[in-house]
């Protein structure tokens, strides 16, 4: 076969403005929705179908069923324009009468469209009306003559809002003729032994289901292109593992230990055993040759930072310099706080790098870091520019993970001159995700919390019941009891029914002025949020209403109480990372979640689960089943792969076969070089186009 040069699939990467009937309007739904591409286009998978095979006898319909018919228009019943009841439209066959139903219809059209005395064929979903059988807004209406066009089968896809789905049909068959046969880049043996269709044929097949069956995740076509996602994934991660094992040789860190016992002498508690086997497996990593490249899992609570100090404090043992980098400055200011006061005994100095951070004094933590004169740098996106150079970089730490992508954590380490890499998260990942997100780095979990830690009680409640609620917090608050409540928004929205944080602030302000409310919310300038931050911490208010900017990282003793409220709009991660702000103390914290009823069956699933489990890897799991693709760790994020094609519940069995393939792929074609390895270029940018990874600009 004639390898295809990559020309072939340009078109797949034109604007989805390209298709017919997408303007630029549509566009910008369309980008937002599903993606900017005709391939985006093409992987929207239809998630049921329409079935217009059905031609019943007009007296045997029963309500609900789709059909079509072939029908005589034989009486008109059409209001002028203004007036507002329906036009009712009488049509009949051998086996009965129906009433075809429009609302607000230009007359004219249904003149032109159900001619009395034409044969017409009609295609919608019946329903029955005081004993008669009506049609209302038919699906399609045709001339008999035009019978070829109508669609027996129709695939339904996700929607949002100002998109329809005939206008999505459309333009997806329209895109399906622009997929040209590629040379295979699956294994012979694999595909033969799956049954697995070629590219062009199984794009083609997705969108073209013909029954129940062909909507299944499991079902030939639907397998071998979510194959082809986790192949494009695999061989993006094989890349990167290549290149941090060839290019790159680490610094060797051996450090005599001065540092660490200080430190551990001065706390006034144990580590873990799950601390100390993990922190064995950082020094084993960083005391070798090659670049250490290691994420580190813990639940809430678990020690996370004190393991990575340690690892830090490693570093500095040598005369290198460690940095944290933090998603949020909320949280690289909670981290400076606490590794500050962590070190004071120690006598090491630290600095914090934000965005917002004064030029003057910017100035001189730039000298400072260049210098060698800071061995401890903690900070936020801002240590990622050109202007942070480091004197002697030995351990880039990177915190919550998921919240930065692939890019970022290679930036930062070389800066350091590839240096050791930990990435941390609190958000436990499940194992088949795990393999997909961070297949290039060693993985250790912290399975275990320090002693003293109780378990938080859980409690599900209607968000009807919110003056018992608020009676509550009022007996409990105090300076030295606090609480969060937390909302999914910021200000009311014409668009949602969802009580806002500023508008429950204001609410809480009158109902429980005693507690001085306090609020921090994304949309509030750094220095508001800081205050608000530190009258909550001091004691000075008992409340802080919040949105999700708190979901990791502050550290309140204090905070006794959690309550979320709209609870059921939260994903199971990111509410066990909100119940994780309580239950940092000695006292018996609780977490009341408030709902709005009615709940579907997966929002009310969630809840139980999230009521009779703190255990966060249980959750991450549960969470991942309930979701389904599409939708991971509780939103997407940057440094997440994003599939369109891939049900980890049915396809988690095919992701080692697709590492071991990658695997394969990259040592019989080095750097993925000359016409043979092409096919494997045209996978990546097909499936892994936002991948940053430099390899695809290449070549």
């Amino acid at each position: 076969m004639h390898l295809s040069r990559p020309t072939s699939i340009f078109p797949l990467f034109a604007s989805v403005t390209t298709l017919p009937g997408i303007g630029s309007r549509l566009g910008s739904i369309i980008e937002k929705k599903i993606g900017p591409a005709v391939i985006d286009v093409l992987r929207h998978a239809p998630v049921s179908l329409i079935d217009r095979r059905a031609r019943p006898s007009i007296a045997e319909i029963v309500s609900g069923q789709m059909v079509t018919l072939e029908v005589v228009v034989t009486q008109h019943n059409i209001p002028p324009r203004h007036i507002s009841r329906p036009a009712r439209i009488i049509a009949e066959n051998d086996s009965g009468e129906i009433e075809i139903v429009f609302f607000k219809a230009d007359p004219n059209y249904l003149q032109r469209m159900l001619p009395i005395g034409e044969k017409r064929v009609i295609s919608g979903t019946a329903e029955l009306f005081n004993g008669r059988v009506q049609l209302s807004h038919p699906d399609y209406i045709l001339p008999l003559a035009d019978l070829a066009q109508l669609p027996l089968i129709e695939p339904v896809y996700p929607l949002t809002a100002g998109l329809k789905g005939k206008t999505l049909r459309k333009a997806i068959q329209a895109a399906i003729p622009k997929v040209v046969k590629q040379e295979e880049w699956i294994n012979a043996d694999i595909k033969e032994k799956n049954k697995w269709p070629d590219f062009d044929d199984a794009m083609a097949m997705l969108h073209a289901p013909q029954n129940e069956d062909d909507l299944n995740s499991l079902c030939p076509a639907r397998e071998r292109l979510a194959y082809d996602e986790l192949l494009a994934n695999q061989l993006a991660l094989a890349l990167i593992r290549q290149q941090t094992t060839i290019a790159t040789k680490g610094k060797v860190i051996k450090g005599n230990g001065n540092l660490r016992s200080a430190l551990l002498q001065s706390l006034p508690f144990a580590l873990t055993s799950a601390q100390t086997r993990v922190l064995q497996e950082i020094y084993q990593d960083q005391s070798q040759d090659m670049r250490m490249l290691r994420l580190v899992q813990g639940d809430v609570g678990a020690g996370k930072t004190l393991v990575a100090l340690l690892a830090m404090l490693h570093a500095v043992e040598t005369g290198k310099q460690a940095v944290l980098l933090a998603p949020t400055e909320i949280l690289a200011k909670q981290h400076y706080k606490s590794i500050t006061s962590l070190l004071a005994p120690l006598n090491i100095d630290t600095c914090l790098l934000i965005g917002g951070a004064k030029t003057k004094a910017k100035t001189q933590i730039l000298s400072d870091i260049s210098a060698g004169n800071t061995p401890i740098i903690i900070g936020t996106h801002a240590l990622l520019t050109d202007d942070v150079i480091f004197h002697d970089l030995g351990l880039a730490v990177v915190d919550e993970q998921h919240r930065f992508g692939v890019k970022q954590r290679m930036t930062l380490s070389n800066k350091g001159g590839n240096c050791d890499v930990l990435v941390m998260t609190a958000t436990p990942i499940p194992r088949t995700l795990s393999m997909t997100a961070y297949g290039d780095l060693q993985s250790s979990i912290i399975d275990e919390k320090p002693p003293g830690r109780k378990d938080i009680d859980t409690a599900v409640i209607n968000i009807d019941r919110i003056a018992e609620i608020v009676e509550k917090l009022r007996a409990k608050l105090s300076k030295d009891f606090r609480a969060y409540w937390i909302c999914p928004l910021v200000e009311e929205s014409d668009k949602s029914d969802v009580m806002a944080a500023e508008e429950r602030f204001a609410i809480l302000q009158r109902l429980l002025p005693d507690t001085q409310p306090a609020i921090v919310h994304g949309r509030m300038k750094a220095d508001e949020k800081e205050r608000a931050m530190s009258r909550f911490q001091s004691g000075e208010s008992q409340l802080l209403v919040a949105t999700t900017v708190i979901e990791v990282g502050v550290d309140v003793p204090e905070a006794g109480i959690m309550i979320i409220e709209h609870a059921e709009r939260f994903g199971l991660a990111q509410l066990h990372q909100l119940r994780g702000r309580v239950g940092r103390g000695s006292q018996q914290s609780a977490c009341l979640l408030a709902y709005k009823g009615p709940l579907s069956e997966t929002a009310n699933a969630r809840l139980l689960v999230m009521r009779e489990s703190n255990d966060g890897f249980r959750l991450a799991e549960e969470d991942l089943r309930l979701r389904g693709p599409g939708e991971i760790l509780g939103q997407r994020q940057s440094g997440m792969p994003e599939f369109a094609m891939v049900d980890f519940a049915a396809h988690a069995g095919l992701i080692p076969y697709a590492r071991a393939e990658a695997d394969k792929i990259i040592a019989n074609n080095p750097n993925l070089d000359g016409d043979e390895a092409l096919k494997y270029r045209l996978l990546l940018s097909l499936f892994e186009k936002d991948n940053a990874i430099q390899y695809l600009n290449s070549g």
